[in-house]
C-alpha cells in the first residue's frame, strides 16, 4: 500500500473554513429522520449493499487507521481515494465494524454522494449525538447553520466516534456548508474518487488500488471455493484486472450457479469475449438495490455524467479516446499532438487529463523512462462498450493518427529502444477495436512499428507484433489484403533473424507468391518479401537460388523505385555480399565495387545503407584477397556502428566478426581470437547458444584456436 500526509491544517478544529450554510434551503426534511419520514437509514450501520467476506491485502492501511482510532487522540481526517470498484468502501466498512465491536465506541456512516444525502445523513448524526427536535427542525428549515449544529454535538459526544463519509465524489458539496471538519472526540474517514490533494487540506491521503495477484485469487476463492484451484482463480483475477468490485461480482456469479455450475476456467474463457463487462455484471443479480456503483459497466458512468454537469465534456471525450488503446502505460507525448483535435480541442487536453487523474480514472506512471498515463482495463472496456456508435469512427481515425505520429515514419537501424515497445499493446488494442474503415490504416501503422522494432534488434517483439496484428486485422480485411500480406512478410523477416529458417522460408515464399500474383513482380511489397526470402535461402546454403532472387529484387526495385532509392541501393549492396569473388568484379560492368561511393554521394556517409554497403564491400575485398583494404574498411565500419548502435547490436557483431577474419588473415591470430571470443559471448547472451549465428561464430572461433582456419 502507498499513501502519505499532505500537510496539516493551521486550524485543527476544521479542515475547511467557509461561511456556513444558513441560507441553504433547497432540501427540507421535517419530523423524524428515520426512513419512514424521508430521512436516511440508521447512521449506526454502513449503508452498503453487501459486506466483504474477508478484506484482502489492506493490512497496512487498516493498521494505520485502527491505530489512529484506538489512540483516542481524535482530530484526524483520513481520505481513501481510488478508482470506482477498488474497494475503498470495503476498507471503511471493515474499520467501522472493528470500531463498533469495541465497547464505548460509536460508528457513524453517512452517504455523501450528493447534497441531499449528505445533509440528511449529517443531521441524523446530530440526532444520534443528542440534538433535539427543535434544533433539527431549525437546521432543516435553514434557520440555523446545519453543519455547526452537527459538529457541536460531535464535539460534545460522550463516546469517541468514527464518522465515515462514503462516496464523497463531489467534494465541492462539503465546502458548501463547511461539512468536513475535525474534532478531538473522533476520527473522520472519507472515501472518494477525487485524488487531488487540494480538496483535502490537512487530511492524510491513502491510495486504494487493485489487489496483488495472490490476494485477488483469494477473493474469488472466498466467494466461490468450489469453482477451481487457487491458480485457476489467479488466472481469472488477472483477466479481471484484480479490481475488487469485478472480483466480487465474478465470485458471486460463480457461487450462485446451481443447475450447471461454472468452473473458474470456463468463466475465464468467457472473459475473452467482447461481452466481458456484461458477464461480470451478471454477478450483481443478487443485489436488492439497483445501485450503479455495484456494476462495473455503470460505476464510472456516474463520473462521466459529472463531467458533463461540471462543463468538462472534453474529459469524457478523452476517456473515450483512451478506451481505444490498451490498459497499459500510454506515453503522454501521444496526446500532445494536433491530431487529437478531432476528438477534443488540443488546448483542453491538459484540463481533460487532469480531470481524469483527479477522479482516479487514470494515473500517471513512469515506464521505460517515459511519462505515461494508464487506466484500468475494465474501465476502458466499460467506456468502450458504452461509447455511442456515431462517435466511434472519429475516435478510431484519431487514435490511428496519434499512433501514426508516434511511430518513426522511416524506421532506421538503431539500438534497442524500450519506448517503442510501449506502443505495441496500444496498436494491437486499437486493431481489436477499429471498424472496417480504419482497419487497413491501423494495420499499416502497426506493421511500421514492427519494422522499427526489428531494426532495433528486438526480433521477438517485431515478430509477435506483426503476426498478431495480421490476425486481428483479418476480422475486417481479407487474407490477401495488401496490408495483411505486408504484416505477414514482416513476421517472416523476424523469423529469419530469430534463426527459424524453415518457418521463415514458408511464410515469405507464400506471401511473395501471393503478392506477385496480385500486384506484380516489381511491386515494392513483392520485392520486399523477395529480399527477405533471399536472405533465408542464402543461410540455408541455397546460394544460387538466393542470388537469382536478389538480382530480381534489384531489377524490380530499380524499375519501381528508381536507381537512387535507398531500398534499391540496399539490394545492390546485398550482391556485394552474395556474389563469388569473380562475379563481384564483373557485376554491373564492374560498377558494383564502387557502390559505397555512390551511396555516400546519394545518401551521405552516415546513412545506414551507406554503412551497410561499406560493410559488404569490405567482405568482397576480403574474398578478393585484398586483406589490408578490407581490414581498414571494416574497422572503420565497426567503429561507426558501435558509436551509433552500441556494442550488442547485431550488425555491430557481424562487422566485428569480419574484422576478426581480416586480423587473422593479416597474421594477427590472437587478436582475431579475442575479437571472436567477444562476438560469441555477446551472441550467446543475445540470441542464445543454439541460434545459427551463434553456432557459426563458435565454429569460426574453434577453427582459429585449432589452427584449422584458412582465409
Amino acid at each position: 500500500m502507498t499513501g502519505g500526509t499532505d500537510g496539516h491544517a493551521e486550524d485543527h478544529g476544521r479542515v475547511y473554513q467557509s461561511h456556513g450554510d444558513q441560507h441553504i434551503s433547497e432540501h427540507h426534511h421535517y419530523g423524524d429522520a428515520g426512513p419512514d419520514n424521508g430521512g436516511p437509514d440508521s447512521v449506526r450501520r454502513p449503508a452498503v449493499g453487501r459486506l466483504p467476506v474477508a478484506l484482502r491485502d489492506r493490512s497496512e492501511v487498516m493498521e494505520r487507521l485502527r491505530t489512529s482510532v484506538r489512540t483516542e487522540r481524535g482530530g484526524q481526517v483520513y481520505v481513501l481515494y481510488g478508482m470506482g470498484g477498488s474497494g475503498k468502501t470495503a476498507v471503511a466498512c471493515a474499520l467501522f465494524q472493528e470500531v463498533t465491536a469495541e465497547a464505548g465506541r460509536v460508528g457513524l456512516w453517512v452517504n455523501a454522494s450528493d447534497r441531499a444525502s449528505l445533509r440528511a445523513g449529517m443531521l441524523a448524526v446530530a440526532a444520534d449525538r443528542g440534538a433535539d427536535d427543535g434544533e433539527l427542525l431549525a437546521a432543516r428549515n435553514g434557520l440555523r447553520p446545519a453543519a455547526d449544529l452537527v459538529w457541536r454535538y460531535l464535539d460534545r459526544s460522550a463516546e469517541p466516534w468514527l464518522l465515515v463519509l462514503d462516496n464523497t465524489d463531489e467534494p465541492e458539496i462539503l465546502r458548501d456548508g463547511d461539512w468536513l471538519r475535525s474534532s478531538p472526540r473522533g476520527t473522520v474517514l472519507v472515501t472518494t474518487r477525487r485524488a487531488a490533494a487540494r480538496w483535502w487540506p490537512g487530511a492524510e491521503l491513502q491510495y486504494i488500488g487493485v489487489l496483488p495477484r495472490e490476494d485477488a485469487a483469494l477473493v474469488l476463492r472466498d466467494l466461490a471455493p468450489h469453482s477451481g484451484t487457487t491458480e485457476q482463480a489467479a488466472r481469472v483475477a488477472d483477466r479481471l484486472g484484480r479490481l475488487p468490485l469485478a472480483l466480487t461480482l465474478a465470485g458471486g456469479f460463480l457461487s450462485r450457479q446451481v443447475i450447471d455450475p461454472w468452473t473458474m476456467d470456463a468463466y475465464g474463457d468467457q472473459l475473452d469475449s467482447d461481452e466481458r463487462v456484461q458477464l461480470i455484471d451478471r454477478g450483481a443479480d443478487a443485489l436488492s438495490e439497483a445501485d450503479p456503483r455495484h456494476l462495473v459497466g455503470l460505476t464510472w458512468q456516474l463520473t462521466l455524467d459529472a463531467f458533463e454537469a461540471r462543463g468538462l465534456p472534453e474529459a469524457a471525450a478523452l476517456l473515450r479516446l483512451l478506451a481505444r488503446f490498451a490498459a497499459e502505460p500510454l506515453p503522454l507525448a501521444l496526446l500532445n499532438h494536433a491530431g487529437i483535435g478531432a476528438v477534443l480541442p488540443r488546448a483542453r487536453t491538459e484540463t481533460a487529463l487532469r480531470a481524469l487523474l483527479d477522479q482516479s480514472l487514470s494515473e500517471l506512471v513512469d515506464a521505460a523512462g517515459t511519462r505515461c498515463v494508464q487506466s484500468h482495463g475494465i474501465l476502458l472496456d466499460s467506456v468502450s462498450a458504452a461509447t455511442p456508435a456515431d462517435l466511434v469512427p472519429v475516435l478510431d481515425t484519431t487514435a490511428v493518427r496519434l499512433l501514426d505520429a508516434a511511430v518513426p515514419a522511416v524506421p532506421d537501424a538503431g539500438p534497442h529502444d524500450p519506448r517503442l515497445r510501449l506502443l505495441v499493446p496500444h496498436t494491437l488494442a486499437l486493431l481489436g477495436h477499429v471498424g472496417e474503415s480504419s482497419a487497413a490504416d491501423a494495420l499499416a501503422v502497426t506493421t511500421r512499428l514492427a519494422v522499427a522494432l526489428h531494426r532495433t534488434g528486438d526480433y521477438v517483439s517485431a515478430r509477435e507484433t506483426a503476426r498478431n496484428a495480421a490476425d486481428l486485422a483479418q476480422r475486417h480485411l481479407d487474407a490477401d489484403h495488401r496490408a495483411v500480406l505486408a504484416a505477414r512478410s514482416r513476421a517472416g523477416r523476424a523469423l529469419f533473424r530469430l534463426g527459424r529458417y524453415a518457418e521463415a522460408e514458408a511464410v515469405l515464399r507464400t506471401v511473395r507468391d501471393t503478392q506477385e500474383r496480385l500486384f506484380g513482380a516489381d511491386d515494392p511489397d513483392t520485392t520486399d518479401s523477395g529480399y527477405g526470402l533471399q536472405l533465408v535461402l542464402a543461410n540455408l546454403g541455397r546460394r544460387e537460388e538466393a542470388v537469382a532472387l536478389l538480382r530480381d529484387t534489384v531489377a524490380g526495385r530499380r524499375s519501381a523505385l528508381g536507381a537512387a532509392h535507398p531500398l534499391t541501393l540496399r539490394a545492390r549492396a546485398g550482391l556485394l555480399e552474395m556474389l563469388p569473388a569473380a562475379e563481384v568484379v564483373t557485376e554491373e560492368g564492374g560498377a558494383l565495387l564502387s557502390l559505397p561511393s555512390e551511396c555516400e554521394r546519394v545518401l551521405g556517409p552516415d546513412h545506414t545503407v551507406t554503412l551497410g554497403a561499406r560493410h559488404n564491400h569490405a567482405w568482397a575485398l576480403y574474398l578478393l584477397g585484398r586483406f589490408d583494404e578490407a581490414d581498414r574498411e571494416i574497422r572503420q565500419v565497426a567503429e561507426a556502428y558501435e558509436r551509433r548502435f552500441g556494442p550488442e547490436y547485431p550488425i555491430v557483431l557481424a562487422a566485428r566478426q569480419l574484422l576478426s577474419r581480416t586480423r587473422a588473415a593479416l597474421g594477427h591470430r590472437e587478436e582475431g581470437i579475442a575479437l571472436m571470443t567477444d562476438v560469441v559471448e555477446r551472441r550467446d547472451r543475445g540470441l542464445g547458444p543454439e541460434h545459427p549465428f551463434t553456432v557459426a561464430s563458435r565454429n569460426l572461433l574453434d577453427a582459429y584456436r585449432s589452427g584449422r582456419w584458412r582465409p
